[in-house]
């Protein structure tokens, strides 16, 4: 792949954003559609982030994605963002117009949703409650991305009970489906009658403790998400897996996230293949 004086650059902003796959990610698709472009990874503390989105159109940027811990503070900084962002209080890619202005959106839930399609092509919204666990943005936007799907109804589990519900009250009346919030203690009875289970927090992750739920009460036909993929299998999966519950792994939500992206910034739509989980994930 040759790149010219032409080429469009987008990158990734982060603190810090070395261990950011995105940039595997980008340059997989840039070389396999022989684009003429660059995606770099721009580490950006936190007190920079407003004079380093703002810098975007005057270095010829096309855009860049947002992620930890950023993604707040982008979406208070764009000029305007879409409704989804609007709804999340979040976003995590830039659009630079052609006016210089910058307009946000958050792809978060439509990487998760993608993810499940591909990994559990036999569950449907429309089957039965769906369970999510954590409280933070990652939950936020599976709670959007759930509801709009046609999920009838969301239990919101996390240790924190205050934070699910400042979660519950943020979002509003505004989410399509009842949400209700469930204290830690009854994390295990929250699983009863769910088709789908969703872990949003780190918990599970390389070096974070694995997520303390007994999965007795969840039916067996019930798929098990984790949002984590490293490890790709988490205690939590593996379990699930034992159980004879369907999987999916974290990894294609991030791969699925950045589609929108990179249209946007290229003007291609890409593609999520077998060779491009090598490409991020083969190390």
């Amino acid at each position: 792949m040759t790149i010219t004086g032409k080429a469009r650059v987008a990158g990734v902003m982060g603190w810090p954003v070395g261990h950011s796959r995105s940039p595997r990610l980008h340059g997989h698709w840039l070389a396999e559609y022989a684009i003429d472009g660059a995606y770099v990874p721009l580490a950006v503390p936190p007190d920079r982030i407003e004079q380093a989105l703002r810098a975007l159109p005057a270095l010829g940027l096309v855009g860049c994605n947002v992620t930890v811990p950023h993604k707040e503070a982008a979406f208070r900084i764009v000029d305007r963002v879409d409704q989804t962002a609007r709804r999340m209080g979040a976003v995590n890619t830039v659009i630079v117009h052609a006016d210089g202005t910058l307009e946000g959106r958050n792809t978060d839930g439509f990487g998760f949703l993608e993810n499940l399609k591909a990994g559990a092509p036999a569950w449907m919204a429309g089957q039965g409650p769906a369970v999510i666990v954590g409280a933070g943005g990652a939950a936020r936007s599976l709670v959007v991305a759930l509801a709009d799907a046609g999920v009838p109804e969301i239990r919101l589990v996390n240790r924190t009970f205050a934070r699910a519900q400042e979660l519950v009250a943020d979002l509003g009346p505004g989410v399509a489906c009842p949400v209700t919030t469930v204290a830690w203690e009854e994390r295990g009875k929250a699983l009863a009658g769910a088709q789908l289970l969703a872990n949003a927090t780190t918990q599970g992750m390389m070096g974070h403790p694995p997520l303390d739920l007994t999965l007795d009460a969840l039916p067996r036909e019930a798929v098990v998400t984790d949002i984590v993929y490293t490890p790709v299998e988490t205690p939590l999966l593996a379990t699930a897996k034992a159980r004879g519950h369907v999987t999916v792994d974290g990894r294609g939500m991030l791969l699925h996230q950045g589609r929108p992206g990179f249209e946007a910034w290229f003007g291609r739509a890409p593609q999520v293949t077998d060779a491009l989980y090598t490409a991020v994930f083969g190390d």
